[in-house]
């Protein structure tokens, strides 16, 4: 075997490293002008999260803030991806009640846990694996990011002891199934878009959205328990409040399009619990993309 030959890193993965070194409070400021800075140098943006924060009845206030708070987000990513591996997040992270896992973990029962693209989801990932990846490691499915340098600091990042990652492929799939059926947690964000083939259409505050069935057929072929999982942003830097609650309603065992309602309206729940953090820029209402080859076919 030949010597390893280090990539030099680009200006941006430097830039990264260099944010990641700041103290938090001060990158969630510089989140919240790049949140402004992204709404008005952005027309489809700033009329995407119009029309949908319109639809769940924000406020004029709670669409301001969640410009901001979008912003947040993005700045606090380098901080926590290149954080080192002894590093924990310890007292930044608080569960006001935890009993949901800790119950599922103590029976050895599999859970999968479900969150929107609210608040920061990335460290409640992070804080489910500190706080119980010794019983019962989590798995995360995760969509590669297109551009080279975040794809490979992506996964390098998201490489930690009690943390796996499965890819939005079949393969991902059969990774999350033996991880359900081993007892062990895992997440999803089931308002991401899928693949054609992959979803059915289901109302999402009041309007069809092409949602995913890998949800309902994950915990019907397992017997996993589900769950909601959401990580609150608190003000300034303070650190983040990760909440749990169980889903809305039963998941209907043989209709897809009803159990993809269930979720969605589980989903509805959450967001409404924290509208100003939940990213209401983000495309939930696009057609579904063709799979990509290798990808064909039902996850299920």
């Amino acid at each position: 075997m030949g010597p390893i030959i280090e990539t030099p890193d680009s200006p941006l993965t430097s830039l990264a490293r260099w944010l990641a070194r700041w103290p938090l409070a001060r990158l969630h400021r510089l989140g919240a002008l790049l949140g402004w800075a992204t709404w008005l140098l952005s027309p489809r943006y700033r009329r995407r999260l119009a029309e949908h924060a319109a639809l769940a009845g924000l406020s004029s206030a709670e669409r301001r803030q969640a410009v901001a708070e979008a912003g947040r987000l993005a700045a606090e990513v380098p901080w926590l991806w290149l954080m080192p591996a002894h590093q924990r997040l310890g007292e930044l992270v608080s569960w006001p009640d935890d009993r949901l896992i800790r119950d599922a973990v103590q029976a050895g029962r599999g859970l999968l846990l479900l969150t929107p693209h609210l608040g920061s989801f990335e460290v409640a990932a992070r804080a489910a694996v500190e706080r119980f990846g010794p019983q019962a490691p989590v798995t995360v499915l995760y969509r590669p990011a297109r551009q080279p340098w975040l794809r490979q600091m992506e996964e390098t990042a998201r490489h930690r002891p009690g943390l796996a990652t499965a890819p939005a492929s079949l393969a991902g799939v059969r990774q999350m199934l033996r991880a359900l059926k081993r007892g062990e947690i895992v997440g999803l964000l089931p308002d991401q878009v899928p693949p054609l083939g992959q979803g059915v259409w289901a109302p999402f505050f009041g309007r069809p959205a092409y949602t995913m069935t890998l949800a309902a057929r994950l915990a019907r072929q397992t017997g996993a328990a589900i769950g909601l999982i959401w990580c609150e942003r608190l003000p300034h830097g303070t650190g983040y409040v990760v909440h749990l609650a169980p889903l809305a309603e039963p998941l209907p065992a043989d209709d897809e399009t009803a159990a993809a309602a269930v979720i969605n309206r589980s989903m509805e729940q959450v967001i409404r619990a924290l509208p100003t953090q939940y990213l209401w820029g983000y495309h939930r209402y696009k057609s579904p993309r063709r799979p990509k080859p290798g990808h064909e076919g039902d996850p299920g």
